[in-house]
């Protein structure tokens, strides 16, 4: 098994979405303005959801999704799939995104972490971290 989608909530999806687009470099894959932003990374998604919205239920015929939704900041750790961490570094820098915390781990893994426009704390990571 592997993690396929991951997601984090965002009450300003305008601003995530323009945050996510530089981070990223690229634009969403799929989008319904007010609602969700989804982003195609590697292989898995990035989906960021309007938690007010996706707390209800959908009450679509075609796809009844169950309601979901949380309150306060999340987390989730992105990989730097080969890019050195001085390069995330400078990146992040040229990006106006202040580090709130630049961890080297006894493995020799590298963690960068920084919040979001709505308080979410994105970790970007070496996968080394995790032994991969």
């Amino acid at each position: 098994m592997d993690i396929l989608e991951a997601v984090i909530y965002a009450d300003d999806l305008v601003a995530a979405e323009e945050f996510y687009n530089k981070l990223l470099v690229r634009q969403p894959l799929i989008k319904d303005e007010g609602k969700h932003i989804f982003y195609r990374l590697q292989s898995s998604m990035l989906l960021i959801f309007n938690a007010e919205q996706s707390s209800v239920q959908c009450v679509s015929d075609k796809h009844p999704i169950p309601a979901h939704g949380a309150k306060g900041p999340g987390h989730v750790c992105l990989s730097m799939m080969g890019i050195e961490p001085a390069v995330w570094r400078k990146r992040l820098a040229e990006l106006d995104i202040e580090l709130e915390q630049d961890i080297t781990w006894p493995n020799d893994g590298v963690s960068l972490y920084f919040r979001d426009p709505a308080g979410n704390s994105i970790e970007i990571a070496t996968p080394k971290m995790w032994g991969f």
